[in-house]
């Protein structure tokens, strides 16, 4: 058994977050990914001055090469940010001593003109896009995984419940192709944010008036543009320091990510009970009855989905930023967006997990149907006997009838057949017909068939910051 490394004590393995431990979207936003963000947002900086003489070639070489994130001490870095606010300014230190040991005249191109809000934000961005990336290939993994599943269960009937009741039947096909419906949209909600994620530069007060003066001419708007393109993100229409527009629709798609797989998760949850047992995960044993096999994935998908809007509301309330730069309202975003990628991120891989192993079970979704005796199509009995005997004498009929149901036990079928007022009106055989739970499901096939046609053969555009 190996041992812990308790060299750096505050590190955040996810032992209490097993939702998104060991997953790529983890590595993917972890301090190191950050730390390797900043850095490539400072060598594309570097890289559009060169292209538009601000800088000498050379000096966007050496910033490439010394932007590797294995050389810097992240340890350091963070104690060192909590002096200064943010961990741009000790960064932008220790690159320009790493440039000055390959090329001394290369340093003082480092971070030209730039404000640390720049780099962070930009940071944040190509983060939340490497993220995105990876979230939405686990959303495509559970689509996958849904549409065959909902096509196969298409005329499978099942107990339809409201407020937890019985209400009327619906096949099992329908409500997989609603979970189907909810992972798509979630996808194509994330992926047009991923396209527009934007770079983010503006200088010390989003004019950009410091790169002219370095450059000695109005180069301002041509730089945005290029670094953007260098970084590989989209290009803003003006600097967005205090206009956090961007972080709030990811906050927003990223919420309602973890909601539409939390709707999977509840489900499931609901359904693997073991007086249910229609929908089954095949999940984890508990500590200490060996008979129980839990339902692991659902379990941790309902907790992130619990977890992530408050984490977008932390991110939508940063809407409201002072000035040109905030106090405060900037700094909160940076902890809630990542944990904000991190839930959506193992959600999203949970899920996938999920219902590549789900355990679909007819037969007992057909014993559930019986047990209210035909009532659960009540509805149906109404409205058929309404044009035979009128509207206020088949609300009658019906009532007196579930009220024998439910006292004696005896089937729907049964206690209208003795209902007076129905003799020569229909035969037993039609009321037993009637009170079949299998004959009243509606559109639910062809809802499936629409659910899964709307969908099938849609490309998303490859995002254009790819």
């Amino acid at each position: 058994m190996r041992s812990t490394d308790l060299s750096h004590p505050g590190a955040d393995v996810g032992l209490l977050a097993p939702v998104r431990a060991a997953s790529p979207v983890e590595a993917a936003t972890g301090d190191a990914a950050f730390l390797q963000a900043m850095l490539d947002a400072e060598a594309a900086l570097t890289r559009a001055q060169a292209a538009l003489g601000m800088v000498p070639s050379a000096a966007a070489a050496a910033v490439r090469a010394a932007a590797d994130a294995r050389a810097f001490d992240l340890p350091s870095l963070a104690a060192r940010a909590r002096e200064h606010g943010n961990p741009v300014i000790p960064l932008v230190a220790d690159l320009t001593a790493a440039v000055a040991a390959r090329d001394p005249d290369a340093a003082p191109y480092v971070h030209l003109g730039a404000t640390s809000q720049d780099i962070l934000d930009t940071a944040m961005m190509l983060v939340a896009h490497r993220a995105l990336g990876l979230v939405l290939a686990d959303l495509d993994r559970a689509a996958a995984a849904l549409a065959p599943l909902a096509a196969a269960h298409r005329d499978v009937p099942m107990p339809g419940r409201t407020l937890t009741q019985h209400a009327v039947p619906t096949t099992a096909g329908l409500k997989i192709a609603g979970w189907y419906r909810l992972v798509r949209e979630a996808a194509d909600r994330l992926e047009r944010v991923h396209r527009s994620l934007p770079a983010q530069l503006g200088g010390a007060g989003g004019t950009l008036a410091a790169f002219d003066e370095h450059a000695g001419r109005p180069v301002g708007l041509a730089l945005l543009a290029r670094f953007a393109a260098e970084v590989g993100l989209a290009e803003p229409v003006v600097p967005w320091h205090s206009l956090r527009t961007p972080i709030a629709d990811l906050g927003a798609a990223l919420a309602f990510t973890a909601g539409a797989l939390g709707k999977v998760a509840a489900d499931v949850l609901v359904l693997s009970r073991t007086e249910i047992g229609e929908i089954v995960e095949g999940g984890g044993r508990s500590s200490a009855m060996p008979h129980k096999s839990n339902p692991v994935r659902a379990t941790l998908v309902a907790a992130a989905s619990r977890q992530l809007p408050a984490l977008a509301a932390v991110l939508i309330g940063a809407l409201a930023a002072e000035d040109e730069r905030p106090a405060g309202a900037w700094h909160a975003e940076w902890q809630a967006l990542r944990e904000a990628l991190r839930l959506a991120g193992g959600a999203a891989r949970a899920v996938a997990d999920l219902v590549a192993d789900l355990d679909v079970r007819p037969e007992r979704m057909r014993v559930h149907l019986e047990v209210t005796h035909g009532l659960i199509v009540s509805e149906r009995v109404s409205a058929a006997l309404t044009p035979l005997v009128g509207r206020a004498t088949a609300a009658r009929i019906v009532s007196r009838a579930c009220d024998r149901v439910a006292r004696e036990g005896v089937s729907l079928a049964a206690a209208l057949a003795d209902e007076p007022a129905l003799a020569g009106v229909m035969t037993p055989e039609q009321l037993t017909q009637l009170a079949d739970p299998t004959g009243y499901l509606g559109a639910a096939a062809a809802l499936v068939d629409r659910a899964l046609r709307s969908s099938r053969g849609e490309q998303r555009e490859p995002s254009a910051c790819a």
